[in-house]
């Protein structure tokens, strides 16, 4: 039933009129003429009518009184995160994967909800398995509430479990969730390596928790050296925990040989930054004829300090798009001793080069005025001084100038037969491994870690890669519906204070829907799902 406006000659009339079924088709019947529109306004009979209604309405009563403020809340959850992760977390293969692997082991509590629940908490709000613990009140999640910081602990312990032939837990659960997706994105034909190191508070475990060189200065700390490895669509394939004094030089060839023995990945491109080079790596990358991209140590490689620099060859541009603006590149090919050379200059980065140097230089000239003793400790101003037969610091002009020829330069050696634009953008993707570093370290806060076990460090880390299969899977699916810019952030916020609220009036009670927030309905629209009623009655208990 409802209130129709028809308008006739110069007026607009109002009539009540319900649907109804008559010869087989829906017809509007009029039941009540209500009067000219404007009459009927001024005379306040919808108001009267509407507040009529309501009294009889208990859905509209209990909803006013709420938003009135006369009805106390007896209980409030956040039913956001569970309702768009939790979907994820099945159309992923995430829950199935975790049962499946479970399903011989008898545990006195649900670990595939344990597991969710760490990763819920480590996409929403992040911290310590302890925090988790309690945050869960908040929320609801089915399956949740019985669990607690001890059923956490065994948890992760489980998931870092390794077996005698020193494979975690989470491997096989890599290869399952890869099988899962497979046949939707075919088989990966580049894979992006990359490494970060993450800090404790505490001894790091018996076994992982070593001094190392710490990408987050705090050489101190003791650490762990975490590796992912993305297909050529960003999406996380697999992660690597060694011990916090592993070299990058030593990662790459077992990185290759899991691909290929533990995913099927015969035929992918490894791209991979300039530390994960050395002469033996490349040697057996080229006796197993697999293809690889990898960035240079131009500086230090004398092959480079020597060649690059005085290569005149034609260069060809490059624009990049980017999300503010766009990268202008010049890009040339070399080969030397026939070996493949792909050399990049970015202009507004050789700016920023020489600015940096000119200062540094400017700050060295003030400091030579002050003694030698004043520079002793700088290992940036050493770079540009030279000792004389006085044996006095002095400024080294040639390696300013030498320093100068690499300004806004990156060089990378492949072994591919692809066009040079190409191998610059395929290694430009590797940016997509740091972005996700910089998710797993800032957004899901995965350091410091307080595990005490190398089983529950590796369980920990890897609840952060599968927050990031996640993540992942929610900002492509926002984006295929060109939903993009949304903050993560304020997708945060929104699906936090999505919630439900508990009430009751007469004696009776009801279950209230908070207002979705502005990011709500892209999500709902790209997960595909629909947002619970704004009211529910509560059926009584006993």
């Amino acid at each position: 039933m409802f209130v129709r406006v028809k308008k006739i000659g110069a007026y607009e009339y109002l009539y009540l009129v319900e649907n109804a079924r008559e010869g087989g088709r829906h017809v509007q019947r009029v039941i009540q003429a209500l009067g000219r529109r404007d009459e009927v306004e001024a005379s306040g009979m919808l108001d009267g009518l509407i507040a009529s209604a309501a009294r009889h309405s208990r859905r509209s009563i209990v909803l006013s009184s709420f938003y009135r403020g006369e009805l106390a809340e007896l209980c409030r959850r956040s039913i956001g995160p569970d309702l768009v992760f939790g979907r994820l977390w099945a159309e992923t293969g995430c829950r199935d994967v975790l049962a499946s692997l479970l399903d011989r082991r008898r545990f006195g509590f649900d670990v595939e909800r344990t597991v969710y629940l760490t990763v819920l908490h480590r996409l929403m709000v992040s911290g310590s398995d302890r925090h988790a613990s309690e945050w869960r009140h908040g929320l609801r999640i089915p399956g949740a509430e019985d669990l607690d910081l001890d059923t956490a602990y065994k948890a992760m312990a489980w998931l870092g479990e390794v077996d005698k032939n020193g494979h975690s837990t989470a491997e096989p659960i890599e290869e399952a969730l890869y099988r899962h997706r497979q046949p939707l994105f075919g088989t990966v034909s580049v894979a992006f390596f990359d490494t970060t190191t993450l800090w404790f508070e505490g001894a790091g475990g018996e076994s992982l928790g070593q001094r190392g060189h710490s990408k987050d200065y705090r050489g101190h700390l003791k650490q762990v050296v975490l590796g992912i490895v993305l297909d050529d669509a960003d999406r996380p394939i697999a992660s690597f925990l060694l011990p916090g004094n592993t070299a990058d030089v030593t990662l790459l060839l077992p990185v290759v040989r899991r691909l290929r023995e533990r995913f099927g990945i015969a035929q992918a491109c490894i791209v991979a930054d300039r530390g994960m080079i050395s002469a033996a790596t490349i040697a057996a990358l080229e006796t197993e004829q697999i293809d690889y991209i990898l960035g240079v140590r131009e500086r230090s490689t004398r092959e480079m300090r020597e060649t690059v620099g005085e290569d005149d060859g034609v260069s060809i541009p490059l624009v990049i798009p980017r999300q503010k603006g766009e990268t202008q590149l010049a890009v040339r090919e070399m080969t030397i001793a026939g070996r493949r050379y792909i050399v990049c200059r970015n202009e507004e980065e050789a700016r920023k080069d020489a600015e940096a140097r000119a200062e540094l230089v400017a700050g060295l000239e003030r400091k030579l005025t002050q003694g030698d003793k004043a520079l002793v400790a700088n290992k940036g101003f050493r770079r540009f001084l030279k000792t004389p037969e006085e044996d006095h610091f002095v400024i080294d002009r040639e390696k300013i100038d030498a320093d100068a020829r690499f300004d806004g330069l990156f060089v990378l050696r492949t072994n591919t037969r692809i066009a040079a634009l190409q191998v610059v953008l395929r290694y430009r993707n590797l940016l997509a491994v740091e972005d996700a570093f910089r998710t797993a370290k800032a957004l899901l806060t995965t350091r410091p870690i307080f595990h005490k076990t190398d089983a529950g460090i590796r369980g920990h880390v890897f609840c952060t890669f599968l927050a990031l299969v996640l993540r992942k899977e929610l900002t492509d699916r926002l984006a295929a519906r060109r939903s993009r810019g949304l903050e993560w952030q304020r997708i945060v916020d929104d699906l936090l204070d999505l919630s439900e609220v508990e009430v009751e009036q007469d004696g009776r009670r009801a279950r209230l829907r908070t207002a979705p927030g502005p990011t709500i309905d892209p999500i709902c629209r790209a997960v595909g799902i629909v947002l619970p009623p704004v009211y529910q009655e509560v059926p009584p208990t006993g």
